[in-house]
């Protein structure tokens, strides 16, 4: 698909407009210590000339990076000719203010405390990041957007501090780990996570992520700037959200996550069976909730073939008025 066929693109006018980024850091507190966090932003150069037919202002953004990457490779990769390939991009093209943070040992990130950044270590720099965004925003309530172990993150976060978050979006997520192939295989090498804070990563595992579900699904110029912007920022990452995807799940309780969420599973993805989210689901206790599988789509969406429809249906939950009637 190209960016100029999706319906509602922001570039169906012809004209793109014109995004600007700016870094920003903020600090969390860990005992005596003080971790410094990185932010990036991204938002419309004149906020007030949003996309045709969008709001300037649709609402905050933050999005969470999985367990292997830091967050702007996947959230602001900048392909030419490719507009799509950033989803910061987008999103802000559609009206939204953008954000990514990168998790404590992960990209720009300060990665000198001796820890593996288990997915409650991640919860804490939301918390952290959370607080720094909404200083920035006139304190409204957040979008937030979580990927693999970045849903894991930003689903522990939502169960702490329900008031700093409108809407909750979970892709790839999983629960139990019942019936996910991908965390059997993970399981194998648990005592080499077990023995060090972090682990390398290089060129082959990251084209792993894309096909180890189901080959095809993303597409090979991507995969390639993909892995580039990666190893740009880290060729080793921490080993804590393995450990708990591996041997310490649930560490989320649907029953505590209280507000609006959507659950996106990619038809082909090893992470989590169908049946293991669909329990999840039916846990959450907010009405305002929707369960969808995505066609043709593995692990890593926003970098699948499928791409618009994922901006779809996350623009869809997003930007969805509130019930006029609950009950």
């Amino acid at each position: 698909m190209s960016g100029q066929n999706v319906q509602c693109s922001p570039l169906a006018s012809g004209a793109i407009p014109e995004v600007r980024g700016t870094e920003h850091w903020t600090s969390k507190r860990a005992g005596a210590d003080s971790v410094r966090l990185f932010l990036w932003r991204k938002r419309l150069r004149d906020p007030a000339a949003g996309a045709p037919g969008t709001s300037a202002r649709r609402g905050t953004i933050l999005f969470v990076h999985g367990s292997s990457m830091a967050s702007t490779p996947v959230f602001d990769l900048q392909i030419p000719g490719r507009p799509q390939s950033s989803t910061m991009d987008w999103f802000s093209r559609l009206g939204y203010d953008t954000w990514c943070v990168d998790c404590e040992g992960y990209g720009r990130s300060d990665k000198s405390r001796p820890v593996n950044a288990d997915i409650s270590c991640g919860a804490d720099d939301l918390e952290a990041a959370s607080a720094y965004v909404m200083q920035h925003n006139g304190g409204q309530k957040l979008l937030l957007y979580g990927s693999s172990s970045g849903a894991l993150r930003a689903g522990l976060f939502a169960q702490r501090h329900p008031e700093r978050v409108q809407r909750l979006a979970l892709d790839a997520l999983v629960w139990t780990g019942k019936g996910s192939p991908t965390l059997e295989n993970r399981r194998k090498k648990l005592a080499e996570y077990r023995a060090s804070n972090r682990r390398p990563i290089d060129r082959k595992f990251v084209h792993s992520i894309f096909t180890r579900d189901h080959p095809d699904t993303a597409d090979l110029t991507t995969v390639e700037a993909f892995a580039d912007a990666v190893l740009a920022l880290d060729t080793s990452v921490p080993t804590g959200t393995y450990i708990d995807m591996s041997a310490n799940l649930p560490v989320l309780d649907p029953g505590k996550i209280a507000v609006p969420t959507l659950v996106m599973r990619g038809q082909y993805d090893g992470i989590a069976s169908f049946e293991d989210l669909a329990d999840f689901f039916a846990k959450l206790p907010n009405p305002d909730k929707q369960f969808i599988v995505m066609p043709g789509i593995a692990h890593s969406s926003t970098k699948s073939k499928n791409w618009a429809l994922v901006f779809h249906l996350l623009d869809a939950f997003f930007s969805q008025p509130a019930p006029v009637y609950a009950g």
